[in-house]
């Protein structure tokens, strides 16, 4: 009970500040480990694709995830599985129409390779999200084809079809076509989606109780992680349950909850070692939020919870919220300790009433994903032969005993030697793959490098002494703010200036104002940041970098 109290007092400073509009960036702890998700939907198309051509497509995905990038997301929950249909070639079921038009059709391509391959190259997790128990429309081709094959096991609810929980097949099936995904993709996780009894569901049978159908859903995840584990062990078990776990001692779940009304033992998933990360779906406010997410952290058992944000109800055709009921329950989960993840992508990339630009102020510098320190692996041996030329980092690779195929390599700079790879604002460039990186050069920056399993598990640094570029260029000296807005070099000095543009250590665009002698930090959180110039001609020269410690 003493963390409960920690953490509702944590709550209601936090509501209280923002309430007030006081800035939360000094009250909210900076952090080195935390999952910042979003949900890439296919269905339809409505977050991607949006095109049938194959070409766009390609454009359209790699846009949005340069997009996620630059706003500090780390993870993307792909729709892979839609409806008993996919977008990868399945042994089991046919193509979604969403990428052709026509469902059953092929597009040419791999969608889900590609997205794997685009998120790693940016530093992100991407993760298989399967919609597991709905399979659409009774008579749409993935339903189709599933009852013809299996014709018990899909039960007809008004205009739909559902897998039956209560058939062991249901498990045995889901859990082969998670092995599949997981045995040819180099995914990070899977992810379920729908796990649990459709509310359309008829009541409890007689002589039936609510402990046997969690034991039916419980028996479906066990399989899955069986197959998934089986195949590559750091591949993450997710799920997204209902928001609210159950009911509260002192706060209800209005009889919408995911233990008692569908049947999600969501938080027994996490302790007895069922799934590796939850991401709960909260789409509420107030007292339907904050209470529950203090519950889902009192009950996390150590494991990754990242809760999903109800984004889409910033957008006027879908609800009334504001901006700063969605900044609210981000400051107050970064204060707990949990990850937040939208809900969805499009109305995030759309910047809907402002979220792109806040979540990008939020997130300005990077995080880990938490490590699975449960799974019990060792850290691998530390890089070696760290060196500076020419603006260029290179060092040579690590070893690692995990049984993963390869190493990922995070780097850290610093002003100070040695490099605090515990300080999250050192943290500069996470989950390379390759073994070098370009700099800016000229920065008097002492650099680290760590080597990290797939499991997340860092080693030692190696330390680099120094800034020994042979090509040194004039800039200005980094300057230390305590808050105070940073002073500028005269105009004069850098040819048509008409604006500047604030930049994290990797390139993420922060912040954009009309150049002046004076710039004021209030709104971004400590750490080192890159100053540019930006011309009438679009022309950009670096103006030097400097650090906000307060």
């Amino acid at each position: 009970m003493k963390h409960l109290h920690i953490l509702l007092l944590t709550f209601l400073m936090a509501v209280a500040a923002t309430a007030a509009g006081q800035t939360l960036w000094e009250a909210v702890p900076e952090t080195k480990y935390e999952v910042r998700a979003v949900w890439l939907t296919t269905i339809g198309g409505i977050d991607w694709p949006r095109s049938h051509d194959a070409v766009k497509q390609r454009e359209e995905l790699t846009t949005t995830l340069d997009r996620l990038k630059q706003a500090g997301i780390n993870m993307v929950l792909i729709q892979a599985r839609v409806r008993a249909t996919t977008i990868y070639p399945s042994s089991f079921e046919p193509w979604d129409g969403c990428l052709t038009g026509k469902p059953g059709k092929s597009p040419g391509y791999d969608p889900l390779q590609l997205c794997i391959e685009e998120c790693h190259k940016r530093g992100m997790e991407c993760h298989a999200w399967v919609v597991t128990i709905p399979v659409g429309k009774w008579n749409n081709l993935g339903c189709k084809q599933l009852r013809q094959k299996y014709p018990r096991l899909i039960k007809h609810i008004g205009e739909e079809g559902y897998m039956d929980p209560e058939q062991s097949q249901t498990g045995d099936y889901l859990a082969k076509m998670c092995r599949e995904i997981v045995r040819n993709y180099d995914v990070d996780g899977i992810h379920l989606d729908y796990i649990r009894y459709p509310e359309t569901w008829l009541k409890l049978r007689k002589g039936e109780s609510r402990s046997q159908r969690i034991a039916f859903i419980t028996d479906i995840v066990r399989k899955i992680r069986q197959s998934v584990k089986e195949e590559k062990p750091w591949v993450k078990l997710s799920c997204s349950p209902i928001g609210k776990y159950d009911d509260l001692r002192r706060y209800r779940s209005g009889g919408w909850n995911a233990r008692t009304t569908v049947s999600q033992d969501a938080q027994a998933w996490l302790r007895d070692d069922l799934m590796d990360a939850l991401f709960p779906m909260m789409y509420f406010q107030g007292n339907n939020f904050f209470p529950f997410a203090i519950d889902w952290k009192e009950q996390s058992h150590g494991r990754i919870v990242a809760p999903g944000l109800g984004i889409y109800f910033l957008d006027p055709r879908e609800g009334k919220w504001t901006l700063p009921v969605v900044e609210r329950q981000m400051h107050v989960l970064r204060q707990l300790g949990l990850g937040h993840t939208y809900f969805r992508s499009k109305f995030f990339t759309d910047n809907t009433r402002g979220i792109y630009d806040f979540g990008s102020r939020f997130d300005a510098t990077p995080t880990l994903i938490p490590p699975m320190t449960w799974s019990g692996k060792q850290a691998p041996k530390a890089p070696t032969a760290l060196s500076l030329t020419d603006g260029s980092l290179s060092w040579s690779g690590a070893y690692d005993t995990s049984g993963a195929p390869y190493l990922l390599y995070n780097i850290y700079a610093s002003n100070q030697y040695p490099v605090d790879t515990d300080n999250p604002r050192n943290l500069v460039a996470t989950r390379l793959t390759a073994t070098s990186l370009k700099v800016p050069e000229g920065n008097n920056l002492f650099y680290a490098v760590t080597a990290m399993n797939r499991y997340g598990i860092e080693s030692p640094a190696i330390q680099q002494k120094g800034n020994h570029s042979t090509a040194q260029i004039a800039r200005q000296k980094i300057q230390v703010s305590t808050g105070q807005p940073i002073v500028l070099p005269s105009k004069g000095q850098v040819l048509d200036a008409d604006y500047i543009i604030v930049e994290s250590m990797t390139g993420q665009q922060i912040a954009v104002s009309p150049y002046t002698t004076h710039l004021s930090v209030d709104n971004l959180p400590d750490g080192m940041y890159s100053l540019r110039s930006l011309g009438k001609k679009g022309r950009t020269h670096r103006l030097g970098y400097f650090t906000i410690k307060r």
